[in-house]
């Protein structure tokens, strides 16, 4: 399966939003994200209509987290923000399938779209990005000496 560019930002968004404690604004976060601002603006004004960031307006304002939004799981949130057109392209360009009276592939296919969204149920936006150390992190690097 394959999520849509803008689930995939809208999620990106979520997970950083999830280790953050201060508001950040919307171009801090495309920055962050490494995404263009405009497609982090409207996964942003999406993310708020579904409850899952709060907006502060105003000189000091940003957006946040909610407590609905570290809670959320991905499956659900991918079922609001993919757009649910069909796995495969049933209808062509040039008309009506041939075998549409008797397939089930568009069938088979939404169902495991359904299971592929049903397996990310248990996978919640607070626990998909691990929360950074606090202070400076230090790295050792060990060497292997023969002797």
């Amino acid at each position: 399966m394959r999520i849509s560019a803008f689930s995939d930002v809208s999620l990106r968004v979520l997970m950083l939003l999830s280790t953050q404690t201060e508001l950040l604004t919307t171009r801090e976060l495309a920055t962050l994200v490494g995404t263009p601002y405009n497609h982090v603006s409207k996964a942003v004004l999406k993310l708020r209509q579904m409850g899952l960031l709060l907006a502060m307006r105003g000189r000091s304002g940003g957006v946040r987290i909610s407590a609905k939004g570290l809670q959320a799981t991905v499956g659900s949130v991918l079922r609001v923000l993919d757009d649910h057109t069909d796995v495969a392209a049933c209808e062509a360009a040039s008309g009506d399938c041939p075998l549409a009276h008797g397939c089930g592939l568009r069938g088979a296919l939404n169902q495991a779209r359904e299971a592929f969204y049903a397996s990310l149920d248990n996978v919640t936006i607070s626990s998909l990005a691990a929360t950074p150390p606090a202070g400076p992190v230090f790295v050792t690097l060990h060497t292997r000496q023969n002797g």
